[in-house]
């Protein structure tokens, strides 16, 4: 029979979809054979985007939540014009290629983020219509509507399962973020098998109780998917979820609606048999009908670019002002001379010490004005985190400006959602919580590493010195395992002036996320106000004429590694003290550098941090010794906690007498 247009098309993305896995003998064909009548609907008709510009700030942004699906957005790129070629489709999953095996952020472009853990994508999409509303509103002016497009997503049940959804989900309800909306491929299966083994629940009401607007369709009806989505984009009150019930492995005759279909290819005889039972006019691997080509390159909102074009060029003469913000926030712009906007601490004016979460939040707030781009955060925790930007409204549904985003204790959701905010451009956002919660954040960081997001956490109450909350909120291995993740760099200040550094490195730093570590209790001043040896992310704190021994330290070890300097030299063992804020930074540094801090003739080492001890190892060389916390925290009153875990200055000056004279050059 002759196919119309619409399901030629349709089923062209199917069969590249299934061709694709096959090919590679590794990937997961059902899922874009099943919602392909519901991605072919939005992006011929509905999707606003250009190949010609992938990356334009007005256009829709698309998300493939259920990122195992990757040849279904594959499949689309190439069908619609973006440089992505069919031999790249024939190369999926293969080394060096454009089409891996989950969508990965600009490879190529028009990904518009990295997906494949269940529900990042998701969250990642909350971030994007929080970004878009609050640019919106900032920007926006009569007869100017220069920022306005949708956040669209396509989730399967996985994603819904995964429990970072459901946090992202309930603050998008609660922000009304009307321009967001969710297909939601509901096919009944999972990898074990039907997802009634473990899910069961109502899902559209518990959107309907999160606040959004739900419909119910048979996604495989292209009328019902269009209505839906138009109707989608009439309301303006609240984010839409759309029921979208299809078959996963839709036209498989063998593997339709099972998993069988779901996570490994269809076998030679079955894809035959699918495009026989899909009335499919070619045998041939890869076949794309030209009037399907031709069709869908035509098809789509493309004239939208230009048209957005001319329209800011038109609000750069009408509002020259607000123009030069935008470029500011779009660029991450950043001050040039640091030194006269840093706040500037010293010892005298802070004689009982500066907690550097206190220290942060007064630099946040120095650099607010100055740096429009940085949106704040805290999962519950604002007081505490010292997050807020004074002066800067809250970002609710009644007031879209707001530079203060309270998450909730929502720590997973946060990290996605900043991971959206930051991909969507226009944006440096920071969330804080207490360091031990990091570990609930820990996917959504990773993701913000791999794809070089410029997020910032600021993660206070940095060890057991937050004392009387005990083991629990007492964070012992977090300092470690974050350094262990390519491409976050760890930044743990030494005091109030590493801090302020701390910040600048973070700000500058615009191809990867930073974790600043603070302490909740008061530290001394021990550094001059430049403390521009933190921007090397280490560096000699404190020399001696011909030392026997080196100190190292992180944070507020720093300050024992000085007093026992002190007491060294008394004993006539002269000691430099090395700080090490930052080790990522460190490590970038060239040899001649390193060796001038690490001296290399002196084999006498003693590092002293309050953390798990594995990683100073390659510092203190192997005959050196680690102070460190190599068990869980008590409750306790700081400054006991430190005696009883061998955190103190008696401790070190034995520690590094022991090493001295043990020392073999």
């Amino acid at each position: 029979m002759v196919q119309s247009i619409d399901l030629l098309s349709a089923n062209t993305i199917r069969t590249l979809a299934m061709d694709g896995v096959q090919k590679a003998k590794s990937g997961h064909p059902g899922m874009p054979m099943g919602v392909a009548d519901v991605a072919y609907v939005l992006w011929t008709r509905f999707l606003k985007h250009n190949p010609a510009d992938p990356c334009w700030p007005n256009r829709d942004r698309f998300i493939l939540s259920a990122g195992h699906g990757s040849m279904l957005l594959y499949s689309l790129l190439h069908l619609t014009g973006y440089e992505l070629s069919l031999d790249d489709l024939k190369h999926f999953r293969q080394w060096g290629s454009k089409t891996p095996g989950h969508p990965e952020h600009k490879h190529p472009l028009g990904v518009d983020t990295t997906t494949g853990p269940l529900g990042q994508g998701f969250a990642n999409a909350v971030g994007m219509a929080v970004a878009e509303r609050a640019l919106a509103e900032r920007f926006n002016r009569p007869n100017f509507p220069i920022v306005d497009h949708y956040t669209y997503v396509i989730a399967g049940d996985g994603d819904l399962m995964e429990g970072i959804t459901y946090e992202a989900a309930s603050l998008a309800g609660h922000f009304k973020l009307a321009k967001l909306i969710v297909l939601y491929d509901s096919n009944g299966i999972s990898i074990d098998g039907p997802t009634n083994l473990t899910f069961t629940e109502d899902v559209g009401k518990r959107f309907e109780a999160c606040g959004w607007d739900v419909q119910t369709i048979d996604g495989h009806n292209l009328t019902a998917v269009e209505q839906a989505l138009q109707k989608a984009k009439d309301q303006k009150e609240k984010p839409q979820f759309i029921i979208c019930q299809t078959k996963i492995g839709y036209g498989s005759p063998s593997k339709e609606g099972k998993a069988a279909s779901h996570g490994e290819p269809l076998g030679v005889e079955e894809v035959e048999n699918t495009k026989k039972k899909l009335d499919w006019p070619s045998k041939e691997a890869f076949y794309i009908p030209q009037e399907v080509s031709k069709h869908m390159r035509q098809s789509g909102q493309k004239q939208d670019l230009p048209v957005w074009q001319e329209l800011m060029t038109q609000y750069r003469q009408a509002h020259p002002d607000l123009a030069q913000v935008w470029d500011a926030m779009w660029q991450r712009t950043t001050p040039t001379d640091w030194a006269a906007v840093l706040p500037q601490f010293n010892a005298q004016e802070h004689e009982k010490g500066l907690a550097t979460r206190v220290a942060s939040g007064k630099i946040i707030n120095a650099l607010a004005p100055l740096v429009p781009s940085l949106l704040a955060g805290s999962a519950d925790l604002t007081d505490s985190n010292k997050t807020r930007i004074e002066g800067g409204r809250i970002f609710q549904a009644t007031s879209l400006m707001g530079r203060n985003i309270h998450y909730g204790v929502r720590e997973h959701g946060m990290a996605g959602i900043m991971n959206g905010l930051a991909l969507h451009g226009g944006f440096i956002p920071f969330g804080g919580t207490f360091l031990v919660f990091s570990d609930y954040m820990r996917p959504s960081i990773r993701m913000a590493a791999l794809m070089g997001l410029q997020t910032i956490y600021v993660f206070t109450h940095d060890s057991i010195g937050l004392g009387e909350d005990g083991p629990t909120h007492q964070p012992i291995e977090q300092i470690p395992s974050l350094r262990l993740l390519p491409n976050l760099h760890v930044i743990r200040p030494a005091d109030a002036n590493e801090t302020a550094q701390a910040w600048r490195m973070a700000l500058e730093r615009k191809n990867g996320p930073t974790a600043l570590i603070l302490t909740r209790q008061a530290v001394p001043l021990l550094t001059n106000p430049s403390a521009e040896g933190t921007l090397k992310g280490g560096y000699t704190l404190f020399a001696s004429p011909d030392p026997k021994v080196l100190l190292l330290a992180t944070g507020s070890e720093v300050y024992l590694a000085l007093e026992a300097a002190k007491l060294l030299a008394q004993e006539g063992i002269a000691a430099n003290v090395v700080s090490l804020p930052c080790w990522e930074c460190f490590e970038a540094q060239d040899q001649g550098y390193k060796d001038s801090v690490l001296l290399p003739t002196v084999k006498a080492r003693v590092a002293i941090e309050a953390a798990v001890t594995c990683g100073w190892e390659k510092y203190v060389g192997s005959q050196g010794q680690v102070i460190g916390i190599d068990k869980f925290g008590a409750s306790a009153p700081s400054e006991r906690l430190f005696e009883e875990y061998g955190l103190t200055v008696e401790k070190l000056v034995e520690k590094a007498k022991e090493v001295v004279a043990h020392v073999k050059d």
